[in-house]
């Protein structure tokens, strides 16, 4: 029996919450959890937490947004009611996918084309030189940069430059012909021509087809992965706990203490059950960002391992579904075991699986830690050449069983269980890990 512990759900996992209280042998905290009419979050926690130590369990699946929210207003409560600890527990943490750079979906540049182009084709530098001892100081994109950007821009595609044509000024800023002008920075151009333009005329749509940015322009990005990270910390979150981030730098946004869990005893353990000579099987990566992962539980086996690679370089592609997918490997009359850490679409695992049936493998399971199944993913499963995926409960399952006959569940309340217990009683988590 663990003492002087609260145990609270939101409403995106009811059932992975009521399980490990089972295993902790405590009853689930008693909240109202609601929405008013006009959509806001309705909390209030009925059992005290003053002085105690709060767990909130709340995954990341289904209506991700609201979940979000639920879990900011329930830490928020907590701490408001004099908590001595809170701590959120997400199974599948929200926006882990997205830390701060957008995926590139056009690929690599092509060699010729952008690498190999000449400096001068740039319209500026898209990153300063870092400050230091010694080295002058960026002065940043000034207006002069600008103009002469411009300039340059309009004079190769053919409209006349401002620099081009004779000083129609009097040097007292105003025109020969009497027409006022808007100097910049010493350099003056009139509005009467369309032709011409300031550093200002970005609502002109005839400049802004002649300011095109070349390759050396980085675009600003959204930073979701530290905007969620600072909600949770902003919300009064004093740790947070989380299972198979899909970026484990994920972990330096936060100057909290974040514990990333691990499902690979769960798959490993699988593996040896249900595959019958697994050592004669390959493990898979689908994609080369997960082979670190994949090769963990390759080696920990002692089994081979394969990777599929995507390529893009030979054409200049929009859309990631139509990248070219290469084995790296032999799998030939071998059964594949897939591992990822996440399924939304189950695009590229299904191409995957195709691609090893391709090569003649006799049998494909996929292994995953989350399966999010969003937009028609398990029909795509379904038609697919997998013979078997498993994933955790970490999101809820249930429907999703009734669906797809191909999917097995494995439960992972055991593992959360034993992470908040040794939490709550300041033990190592680590060792929970580091038995291979």
């Amino acid at each position: 029996m663990v003492r002087n512990i609260v145990v609270l759900s939101g409403n995106s996992h009811p059932q992975l919450a009521d399980s490990i209280c089972n295993m902790l042998s405590i009853p689930l905290g008693n909240r109202i959890l609601g929405k008013f009419s006009v959509g806001e979050t309705r909390c209030e926690i009925k059992d005290s937490v003053r002085g105690k130590d709060v767990f909130i369990i709340q995954s990341g699946g289904g209506s991700v947004n609201d979940h979000l929210m639920e879990l900011c207003i329930m830490i928020s409560a907590c701490k408001t009611g004099s908590a001595k600890r809170v701590t959120a527990v997400l199974p599948l943490f929200p926006y882990s996918r997205q830390p701060d750079l957008p995926y590139n979906k056009v690929g690599a540049p092509l060699s010729k084309s952008q690498s190999d182009a000449p400096r001068e084709n740039y319209t500026f530098e898209s990153v300063p030189a870092t400050p230091g001892p010694g080295v002058a100081k960026s002065a940043g994109l000034n207006n002069v940069d600008l103009a002469k950007a411009l300039s340059r821009a309009t004079s190769t595609n053919g409209i006349a430059s401002p620099r081009a044509t004779s000083n129609p000024f009097n040097g007292s800023g105003h025109a020969a012909n009497g027409e006022t002008s808007h100097p910049v920075n010493g350099h003056s151009s009139t509005h009467h021509d369309k032709g011409k333009f300031t550093t200002h005329d970005y609502e002109n749509t005839s400049v802004l087809s002649a300011f095109q940015a070349k390759p050396g322009y980085k675009r600003w990005v959204a930073q979701a992965g530290t905007l969620v990270a600072d909600l949770l910390t902003c919300a009064g979150a004093d740790h947070v706990v989380a299972l198979d981030l899909h970026d484990a730098q994920y972990q330096g946004f936060f100057d909290i203490p974040m514990d990333n869990l691990y499902g690979r005893p769960l798959l490993k353990r699988y593996i040896q059950q249900n595959i019958r000579d697994y050592k004669d099987a390959v493990i898979v990566s689908p994609d080369a960002g997960g082979a670190k992962r994949a090769t963990a539980i390759a080696d920990s086996l002692g089994m081979e391992f394969a990777l599929i690679h995507k390529e893009r370089r030979p054409t200049k592609i929009t859309d990631r579904q139509n990248a070219t997918m290469m084995l790296v490997g032999n799998v030939a009359d071998r059964v594949c075991v897939l591992i990822d850490d996440l399924a939304d679409t189950a695009n590229t695992i299904t191409r995957a699986a195709k691609l090893l049936r391709k090569e003649r493998a006799t049998a494909v399971f996929a292994l995953l830690t989350h399966g999010v199944f969003s937009g028609d993913a398990l029909a795509r499963i379904n038609a697919s050449a997998i013979d078997r995926i498993v994933v955790t409960n970490s999101v809820p399952q249930e429907e999703n069983k009734k669906i797809c006959p191909k999917l097995e569940v494995l439960d992972v309340s055991p593992i959360f269980a034993e992470s908040i217990r040794r939490i709550h009683h300041g033990e190592s988590i680590s060792v929970l890990f580091q038995y291979d």
